[in-house]
């Protein structure tokens, strides 16, 4: 599920830079490949542990 993550950002990078590079930009193809790569960085960042939730651990314990 984890590489699933990284080929939506890949893929959505791809499809926008494809979409703005034809003479005749597609618009709805240009933000198809946006909402992939925004989706793909958010499903990452959600696993990333928050610097805070650390700091708070650590002064409920004091």
């Amino acid at each position: 599920m984890k590489y699933f993550n990284y080929i939506m950002i890949v893929l959505g990078a791809i499809v926008a830079i494809y979409a703005k590079t034809g003479t005749e930009q597609n618009q709805y193809i240009l933000i198809g490949g946006i909402v992939l790569l925004m989706v793909g960085i958010y499903r990452i960042s959600k696993t990333i542990p928050s610097k805070n939730e650390d700091e708070d651990l650590n002064n409920d314990e004091n």
